[in-house]
């Protein structure tokens, strides 16, 4: 089970989420049974029980077959692979929303192939007016459609209309692609009924090791080996599979699907989030996406003026971890795209990102919001002279 400084407050799930017991128990199991799972010996056949068990429990975490499931390192490559795969099937334009996480963005940027952005209202979400309209006049010489749509944001929460746009897609005769590597584990999420051709997620996100994620597929999508080898995860990826990950990853999964059947569990979480929400508001803080649905462990928050790198320095200094917005730019902190593609440039360099999880407790983010207030307070102080003139 991960450790945390003592007394320190940890609400940056959406970053990584702290190590599930469950999952640290099966990647030390793994790590004792040893073996390669390609073997035909008793240690091999050990290893591949233990791939095998945690490919059905991931894939019932996204109501997917198991067959379906390819493990990768992670959700980056995961997407990665339904984009790269799409390339190769005879995709020449791609249209991806506006507010995807950096592995689509990139890649899509990397790949040299014509592409355009789906626009997303003032909350976040993607406008599927744009996206009919865009189909309807579709050219055949640009290929197949191929979409990618995250089910849920990893700096707003904002979940998007996924089946909807799958409606749209599928008539077109496209391809959808959905990264949830942020919603799985957090809501209920089924690929089949999201229209999901290709969906990606990632272990670390639910409690799972750092390294190891999974993409599923549906009967429409053709995926390419980008990574070749001895033929490992059924000719899709080569390389001997990560057996403690996977493992973990499993575990993880399980335990995580296990806790949304409580719902009861998953609106105390969430009313402890809109407390918080209510105590920000009142101090003047924007909260982002908040007419929109939401992940219920998601809050962003931006106040004007009161940069994120600011926030997060004196939280952190105040035994509270959290983010400002996505935490994969080698620890940076930046301007957040996802904001200003949601018309809010002024705030987005004032965003922060608060993810509670499994651990967390009603106290946690009672603490976050002392601090901050506090922050908030000081950080006002030292404006006010500069704002009426005083030395």
């Amino acid at each position: 089970m991960t450790q945390r400084p003592a007394g320190s407050v940890y609400l940056d799930y959406n970053a990584t989420a702290l190590v599930r017991p469950e999952a640290a128990a099966a990647i030390a199991h793994a790590l004792d049974v040893g073996g390669n799972p390609s073997s035909v010996h008793a240690a091999g056949r050990a290893a591949r029980a233990l791939v095998e068990q945690a490919r059905a429990d991931v894939a019932a975490l996204v109501a997917a077959p198991a067959s379906t499931v390819v493990f990768t390192s992670g959700g980056t490559e995961a997407n990665a692979l339904a984009l790269e795969s799409a390339i190769a099937a005879g995709a020449k334009r791609l249209l991806i929303s506006a507010v995807e996480h950096d592995s689509i963005q990139e890649t899509t940027h990397a790949s040299g192939v014509a592409f355009e952005e789906i626009p997303v209202d003032r909350s976040g979400r993607a406008d599927l007016t744009w996206l009919a309209e865009r189909l309807a006049r579709w050219d055949a010489a640009d290929g197949k459609p191929f979409v990618a749509l995250m089910l849920a944001n990893n700096e707003t929460g904002v979940i998007q209309p996924v089946a909807e746009a799958a409606e749209l897609v599928h008539a077109a005769d496209g391809w959808l692609h959905v990264d949830a590597v942020q919603a799985a584990g957090k809501i209920a999420v089924d690929s089949r009924a999201l229209g999901a051709d290709t969906l990606a997620i990632s272990a670390h996100k639910i409690g799972g090791p750092q390294g190891v994620g999974a993409l599923t597929f549906g009967p429409r999508a053709v995926l390419s080996r980008r990574q070749h080898g001895g033929g490992q995860e059924r000719g899709r990826r080569g390389g001997t599979e990560n057996v403690p990950g996977i493992s973990g990853f499993g575990a993880a999964a399980k335990v995580s699907r296990q806790a949304l059947e409580q719902p009861a569990d998953v609106e105390e979480k969430q009313a402890w989030r809109d407390a918080a929400a209510r105590r920000l508001k009142a101090a003047g803080a924007v909260v982002i996406g908040e007419a929109a649905p939401r992940l219920p462990n998601t809050l962003c928050v931006a106040t004007l003026g009161f940069a994120s790198d600011t926030q997060v320095m004196a939280l952190d200094l105040a035994g509270v971890m959290v983010s400002a917005g996505a935490a994969c730019s080698s620890g940076k902190v930046k301007q957040s795209p996802v904001l200003a593609a949601m018309g809010q440039g002024d705030l987005a360099a004032c965003g922060l990102r608060v993810s509670g999880g499994w651990k967390t407790v009603e106290s946690d983010w009672a603490r976050f919001v002392d601090a901050w207030s506090e922050a908030h307070h000081r950080h006002a102080a030292r404006r006010a002279p500069a704002a009426t003139g005083v030395a």
